[in-house]
C-alpha cells in the first residue's frame, strides 16, 4: 500500500524533483551503508527500501525521458 502511494508521489513530480529526489535517497542510501559496516544499523529493511525507490525514481525519469522525445 505504501509504495503505491509512494509510485503516485513520484509520478507527479517533475523531472527536476525527480533528480533532487534521486540526490537524497542516494544519500541515504550512502549513510545507511556507512551505519551498516560500522554495526549502528538498527532498521535493515531500510536498505531495500531506498534500493527500490531509487529504482522507481530512475525508472520514472527514464519514462518522462522517452515521452519527451516522442
Amino acid at each position: 500500500m505504501k509504495s503505491k502511494q509512494r509510485t503516485s508521489d513520484l509520478k507527479a513530480m517533475s523531472t527536476d524533483q525527480l533528480t533532487d529526489e534521486l540526490l537524497t535517497l542516494k544519500k541515504e542510501q550512502f549513510n545507511l551503508r556507512f551505519q551498516r559496516a560500522t554495526g549502528q544499523l538498527e532498521n535493515t529493511g531500510r536498505v531495500k527500501e531506498v534500493r527500490k525507490d531509487i529504482a522507481r525514481v530512475k525508472t520514472l525519469q527514464r519514462q518522462k525521458s522517452a515521452s519527451a522525445k516522442a
